[in-house]
């Protein structure tokens, strides 16, 4: 077809019934490649043979790995018992023509010895194995995994997370080598070239040779981060881990730098103004990103809404410096000590965010709600505001609860957030009638001090106000997801499948542990009911995450495939284009359906490369997920540490979650934190559960 790339001829070709395997020669004659196009034709195949689409077969012979048998590509994720878990890639073009079926092989166990070189987040080529019946025998190697669950072996890394390993330098004589606390590896890293580590530094090891699983892997140092323990060690050595992006280009800062420190007069008077309006930002204390800013009022038929949200698309272009890195990045990764952004803070903090007192360019949903909560009309603009408060979660909700507005504030401040609420339990209400989950879990802080150790820990209250403006966001994203739909405009969505129903069978029975008759948790009414039936019990904090552990990751898509936790046909991400680059694709895809849209509307990518950046975001994000997690966790058990060894340590009180031989399993909801206490450490009697 014409515009269609070499790489699609060849794709398409090799899919259409009755193919037989060709040489290189003989497809450039089927597809009529003429000769000086051949090499972009060799290059074309070999990106395919890399990227596990297409494998090389006996007399240089190409065809689609589905041909060779039942092969899947995705993400591999090692367990700290050694094996690994591979989720395939739902929304690849590889996977969806093995015709298998992507839901019921949403999970595929990989024992240790077949996960070939695999690292821990690789991307990798995956061959299945049938499941064993039950009470066959079962070799020692496979005794880690679930015996009714598919299972396979990595055939090929497709593309490393990072290539780069965390561990502990180690010299003998002549010979180096580096200990890593990473579950792919089976042994040391050995070390090749010079460096000036010290016995027990922590090293940061680039990976530059791993062949067979049998053989040790070579490396070569390419940072030493200091000794264990030292101030700040911990979190260098995640962000290494996880190949985190930390400092930018200097190209990328030469075009933050260029871009004005305020919004051009000309632009400005081409928007929608609404600087004489009273517009305000809801946001975290020490905030210095922001996104969002509402404006509302009550009508005779309900409520008018305006959600403005920073529009970064005027000032990140496609294709430009800052567009590409911000790409790669993904998204902004908020780690316990520090923030990673995805923009330079010249954008972030500065000309995109919607700080008060200056005036900011927006794109704006405006949406008509009626006092159901039902959006009767929704119109999109490029807007102009002079944010008139910046007002912290703290502020807005002791307005809630009835204090005056902070000093020196708009009259009419006050009344419209209580406003604000009301329109919020309205649509919340509506949300839940409508089948959405109440997914929120309990979270916690840990406080850090300027040496970088961990001081405290606090629970994240969610609070009346972090309501109001979840549920704005929620109606803006609903709203625009509905119109890219309407109007066939590609798009990246944000998808959240429907949970596998042997994992709700299992979910089911933990429910029953606990006392609960779930019923039917196939039917998402009767998850709602379980989910209302535990709320205030000792037992909440497990039934939910027990749900969770059900349900499937969500993430970001070139197809609209639903929401199952927000009960939504269609949704995406439009309000936090500073920190997702989601959001920053789907302001472009809007911009055509603006009632003031800039002329030429910015260019937004065909469908494959959607498919392509909607999976790179779902990487992107897992990972910083992950990275998260990993420095909150190291951080909460330095604290705890600290505490285990003074001089009378506080108490907590702890969700015994299960009774093994062993000792009990005990949960800190209030630290969430999961261990075991020993039988030996309890104290005399006897202990049911």
């Amino acid at each position: 077809m014409p515009g269609d790339t070499l790489r699609d001829l060849l794709l398409n070709f090799m899919r259409s019934g009755g193919y037989q395997p060709l040489t290189k020669a003989e497809l450039a004659r089927h597809l009529g490649v003429a000769f000086e196009r051949r090499a972009e034709l060799r290059a074309a195949l070999a990106a395919l043979v890399g990227d596990g689409l297409v494998v090389e077969g006996k007399k240089a012979r190409y065809e689609l790995c589905a041909r060779s048998g039942n092969y899947l590509v995705g993400t591999l994720k090692f367990h700290p018992k050694g094996h690994a878990l591979f989720f395939p890639d739902p929304s690849a073009d590889e996977n969806l023509a093995t015709g298998l079926d992507l839901a019921a092989l949403s999970r595929i166990q990989i024992p240790r010895r077949e996960a070939a070189t695999a690292l821990d987040g690789d991307r990798v080529l995956v061959s299945l194995r049938s499941p064993k019946p039950r009470g066959a025998s079962r070799s020692r190697f496979r005794d880690e995994l679930a015996a009714d669950e598919p299972s396979g072996k990595v055939e090929k890394v497709l593309a490393r997370r990072s290539g780069r390993l965390v561990g502990v330098f180690h010299q003998q004589g002549r010979y180096a080598s580096v200990t890593c606390d990473d579950k792919a590896l089976d042994g040391d890293i050995e070390i090749i070239g010079e460096t000036t580590a010290q016995n027990g530094q922590l090293v940061v090891v680039d990976l530059v040779q791993w062949s067979e699983r049998t053989v040790a892997p070579r490396g070569r140092i390419i940072e030493v981060l200091g000794w264990p323990g030292e101030s700040g060690v911990d979190i260098i050595a995640v962000i290494h881990r996880f190949g985190l992006r930390t400092a930018f280009p200097e190209e990328v800062l030469a075009a933050a730098r260029a871009t004005p420190e305020s919004p051009d007069p000309a632009e400005i008077a081409r928007r929608k103004d609404w600087r004489q309006q009273l517009v305000i930002t809801i946001d975290p204390a020490d905030a210095k990103d922001h996104d969002d800013a509402l404006w509302l009022e009550k009508t005779a038929h309900g409520w008018s809404l305006a959600v403005h949200i920073a529009d970064v698309s005027h000032y990140v272009k496609p294709g430009g410096v800052l567009d590409r890195e911000a790409a790669e990045r993904g998204n902004s990764t908020y780690l316990v000590d520090r923030v990673l952004p995805m923009l330079p803070t010249e954008l972030s903090n500065g000309i995109c965010s919607l700080k008060p007192n200056v005036d900011r360019l927006t794109k704006c949903a405006l949406l008509d709600v009626a006092p159901d909560g039902a959006i009767k009309k929704a119109r999109f603009i490029d807007a102009v505001i002079h944010s008139r408060a910046k007002l912290s979660y703290e502020q807005a909700q002791a307005i809630l609860d009835g204090k005056p507005a902070p000093a020196g504030s708009d009259p009419e401040l006050a009344g419209m957030v209580r406003e604000g609420w009301r329109l919020a339990s309205v649509l919340r209400q509506r949300r839940f009638k409508h089948g959405a989950l109440d997914l929120e879990m309990p979270e916690i802080r840990v406080r850090i001090d300027d040496q970088g150790r961990a001081i405290a820990v606090d629970p994240v209250v969610h609070t009346a106000s972090h309501q109001l403006v979840e549920e704005c966001m929620l109606a803006a994203n609903d709203a625009v997801a509905r119109v890219l739909r309407e109007r066939e405009k590609p798009a990246i969505h944000r998808i959240h499948e429907d949970p596998d129903p042997s994992r709700l069978l299992d979910y089911t029975a933990t429910a029953k542990l606990y006392g609960y008759n779930p019923g039917d948790l196939t039917n998402r009414a009767h998850i709602q009911k379980l989910l209302d039936d535990s709320k205030g019990s000792p037992e909440e904090h497990v039934i939910k995450l027990g749900l969770l552990k059900s349900l499937k990751r969500a993430a970001y898509s070139a197809e609209s495939l639903g929401h199952y936790g927000l009960a939504k046909g269609d949704y995406c991400h439009f309000t936090s284009p500073i920190r997702r680059y989601a959001d920053l694709i789907v302001h472009r895809a809007l911009q055509p359906l603006l009632d003031n849209a800039p002329k030429p509307a910015d260019r937004t990518p065909p469908f494959a490369e959607m498919r392509d950046i909607s999976r790179h975001i779902s990487d992107t994000e897992r990972v910083s997920a992950e990275a998260e997690g990993e420095t909150k966790q190291l951080k909460l058990l330095e604290y705890l540490q600290s505490v285990a060894s003074s001089a009378n340590p506080p108490l907590f009180d702890g969700l015994i979650t299960e009774a093994r031989p062993m000792g009990l399993m005990v949960e800190i909801p209030a630290l969430g934190v999961r261990g075991v206490v020993k039988r030996e450490d309890l104290p005399d009697g006897r202990w049911r559960f």
